[in-house]
């Protein structure tokens, strides 16, 4: 791996990868900083968690004049979370340059946004929509931009983004550098990187699986009614330091949270319907490590750049592999070990398989802990907190009480006593989580010559199309390929 002194950068950008503790270039920035210090156009393929907004970040910082009193750098994202993210992250590498990004995102009073503005940041990171507002007010203007990045461009696509993109393209200078990066690389892209890029260089860091080969990935058959249960076992057992359970749907994530809480777990909710102030407050919280457990639905598998992460738990299987891939790429992030949990009924089996198949890796099967290793987990961890207790001499004003209480009670009575009061025991408060319908297979005949799976819902439900499209083969002529 190279380090960020072998790039040539400034030594304002260098020391601001030392204080954020960057030590070597990640795989996608020993590949992609060069080329765009360069001048390259670039496409990146890349997976969540391997340092891809550094990747674009250092170029475009690099790239950017303070006096100039201009926007010069344009960072495109599908949320408002991966917005505020790259933002971020932006200006921690910046800082030392005097270079400044501005998220721009719906929900956010654009009253806000608007003074924000006058103060001239050199980058703006904005979602397609609240971004085409500000160009309509003429708020926004893109004649000097140097750098375009679009970031997630496959989610961009997903969620009906296409013209908006095009028509914001169309409206920066010709001559700009163009950066995309994209954990998959459909047809849409490609045609996309064609119409919009200059001979671009294409890069791709995907393993021969393209999930994190440092996350370990399980699958757990169970029926619906049982999901619940079997995710409580699968808390107490592994303790997660800071945990994200996946859910199909915003009702699904409600109703979890409420059973989670009332089950004596620290959990916070993150969907759609939220407003902007209160998943700030959610995510904060979920940061800052008081809150252990974020339930979520696929909102939350991009753009939430949570590097504490251990555990990923998918309660409702995604509805195609892309999907699985984003979710379980919030744990594992930059060689760091995280596990991967997958609820599945006996009807999405195939499902499961197809997903299998897609990311070139077998889901190992587990069966769901007992109640007694349930226990066994907790009170392992118990014992590992009094060691830390004990190894960090916090205990010492307590002895004096413990001499007395050890003068009527005997010490493995007293020590027993003291791990059964510390111990989370499995708690079996009723909740309601109402049943979902699973995702099967279907196969046509044509579907069978030519490998295409559609997922539908169980029949009955309104949801019952087929949502997921035929894969496309990759086909990068006209990119070079590195």
């Amino acid at each position: 791996m190279s380090t960020f002194y072998e790039f040539g950068l400034s030594n304002a950008v260098v020391r601001a990868t030392a204080a954020m503790g960057f030590e070597e270039a990640t795989s996608i920035q020993e590949l992609a900083i060069p080329r765009a210090m360069a001048g390259k156009d670039i496409i990146g393929q890349a997976q969540t968690g391997t340092g891809k907004t550094a990747a674009f970040g250092i170029p475009m910082i690099e790239k950017c004049l303070m006096e100039l009193g201009a926007i010069q750098g344009l960072v495109i994202t599908p949320t408002r979370e991966l917005a505020v993210q790259v933002a971020e992250e932006i200006n921690t590498l910046g800082k030392y340059k005097n270079i400044r990004a501005l998220p721009i995102y719906g929900g956010q009073d654009i009253e806000r946004q608007i003074k924000a503005l006058k103060n001239k940041p050199q980058i703006i990171v904005a979602t397609p929509g609240r971004l085409m507002d500000h160009m309509r007010r003429k708020l926004i203007r893109l004649q000097q931009i140097v750098v375009v990045v679009l970031d997630e461009a496959d989610e961009m696509l997903n969620m009906g983004f296409r013209e908006d993109i095009e028509n914001i393209l169309a409206d920066v200078p010709d001559e700009r550098q163009t950066m995309l990066f994209s954990a998959t690389m459909p047809r849409p892209i490609q045609d996309l990187a064609r119409r919009f890029m200059h001979d671009p260089e294409f890069i791709s860091i995907r393993s021969k699986g393209v999930t994190v080969p440092s996350t370990d990935q399980y699958y757990y058959q169970v029926h619906e009614k049982e999901k619940f249960d079997a995710l409580c076992r699968l808390l107490d057992l592994h303790a997660p330091e800071a945990a994200i359970v996946f859910a199909r749907t915003k009702r699904r994530v409600d109703e979890l949270l409420e059973a989670l809480i009332k089950r004596g777990y620290s959990a916070e909710a993150i969907h759609g319907d939220l407003t902007q102030a209160k998943r700030d407050s959610v995510m904060r919280k979920f940061k800052n490590m008081s809150t252990e457990i974020l339930v979520a639905t696929d909102v939350a598998a991009r753009g939430l750049d949570i590097g504490s992460v251990t555990h990923v738990y998918n309660f409702d299987i995604p509805q195609d592999p892309d999907s699985y891939v984003h979710r379980i790429g919030r744990t594992g992030r930059l060689g760091k070990p995280g596990i991967a949990a997958t609820f599945v009924s006996h009807r999405e089996i195939g499902h499961l398989e197809q997903i299998e198949r897609s990311i070139k890796r077998k889901i190992e099967r587990k069966p769901v802990p007992t109640i007694s290793e349930a226990i066994e987990g907790q009170q392992r961890l118990t014992v590992e907190k009094l060691m830390q207790v004990i190894t960090e001499g916090e205990q010492l004003q307590y002895k004096e009480l413990a001499c007395k209480l050890l003068e009527n009670v005997d010490a493995i009575s007293l020590l027993a006593a003291a791990l059964k009061m510390l111990t989370k025991e499995p708690d079996l408060t009723p909740v309601k989580i109402t049943a979902g319908k699973p995702w099967v297979t279907k196969k046509s005949k044509y579907a069978e010559k030519s490998g295409r799976t559609s997922f539908r819902q169980k029949p009955g439900s309104n949801k019952g199309r087929a949502i997921h499209k035929k894969k496309q083969k990759s086909d990068y002529s006209g990119f070079r390929n590195q």
